[in-house]
């Protein structure tokens, strides 16, 4: 099968293709490089040992984007290609509705006209907002986005569920957590442009000097230490499940899937410093800040579903997070 994946230079994006490429999928990418390196195609080809295509283009111009569909005949689509950062959505909301929901409906303009079968996308846990229930669930109400992010997230999901009202066509929605780590070789890792906005990669150039110290946005949460909760997945485990929920949509009866992917188990920003601190042997220097806007106190997976259906269950713990994440710091630290 040749699949296609949208933003596959970027940081869940060309985990996956690498995890595809070892299951056999013979892999294109396009990918605009807003948040990844031209480098990091060669980083893909080195793990998995199989060349890689890769167009450098954006999934909004449509007129090009119909060119790579028919160049190649494409047996499905993942969709990775939109700004992924809640605080940034905050400050540039026009930025993320135009860039995330135009960008679906370009690529969905071109499934319809090349008859493409199904699309397997990459939602999010923002869209069940403040959730008034924990652990939750696929059936978990969808609440009103806390962030821009969240908002175009929602609104993709809905527009994907109103073309499979009308269009023979399969997707699978694939809501996931919080994506950290890196791969184990430290060849590809999240490469952030200029200053993070992810929690993970701030650490890690917290600790490498690059950052004066880590802000924790907020200590008066309801929670254990007060400090926001968050599943967080490792980008490995993460990568793995889209090649199951590829494979599932080919034989599901269903014309449309949603599931959560996570760990199940919450931590805490502290909780997370401290397993950096101990894993690598290091000390942090980190401030308490206000809390920040758009960001949701606690959230957690039920990953029944995941587990059950897909046959697919995380692998790695926060520890490897911080050990894989600091690895790939310290690779990047060493070839500048």
């Amino acid at each position: 099968m040749k699949i296609l994946v949208t933003g596959g230079l970027g940081y869940i994006g060309s985990h996956t293709v690498v995890e595809l490429q070892s299951e056999g999928f013979e892999v294109v990418v396009i990918d605009n490089l807003s948040n990844s390196s031209e480098e990091v195609k060669d980083r893909i080809e080195s793990i998995s040992g199989m060349p890689l295509t890769a167009h450098i283009m954006d999934v909004n111009d449509t007129a090009l984007l119909n060119q790579i569909f028919e160049k190649h005949h494409f047996d499905g689509v993942i969709h990775f290609a939109a700004h992924k950062s809640v605080g940034e959505s905050v400050d540039y909301p026009v930025m993320y509705y135009h860039n995330n929901i135009t960008g679906l409906i370009s690529l969905l303009g071109c499934i319809e006209n090349h008859a493409i079968s199904n699309l397997i996308f990459s939602s999010s846990c923002t869209v069940y907002g403040v959730a008034k229930e924990l652990p939750v669930t696929e059936s978990t109400v969808i609440q009103s986005a806390e962030s821009p992010y969240g908002t175009t997230k929602i609104l993709c999901e809905d527009l994907i569920r109103d073309y499979i009202r009308h269009k023979e066509f399969k997707s699978i929605l694939l809501r996931y957590f919080n994506p950290a780590g890196a791969h184990p070789s430290a060849l590809i890792g999240e490469l952030p442009l200029g200053v993070p906005n992810n929690l993970i990669p701030y650490i890690t150039q917290t600790a490498a000097g690059i950052r004066e110290q880590l802000t924790v946005y907020g200590n008066d949460y309801a929670t254990d230490d007060g400090t926001c909760i968050r599943d967080y997945i490792h980008v490995v485990d993460l990568a793995k499940a889209h090649v199951k929920a590829l494979k599932y949509s080919v034989k599901m009866n269903k014309r449309l899937e949603v599931f959560n992917v996570g760990t199940g188990n919450g931590n805490t920003v502290l909780e997370v410093i401290q397993a950096f601190e101990s894993v690598n042997n290091l000390k942090l220097p980190y401030t308490i800040g206000p809390r920040r806007e758009g960001d949701v106190e606690q959230i957690w997976a039920d990953t029944t579903k995941v587990n059950s259906e897909l046959g697919w269950e995380a692998q790695y713990d926060i520890r490897d997070m911080m050990r894989h994440s600091w690895q790939w710091q310290k690779s990047l630290s060493a070839n500048k």
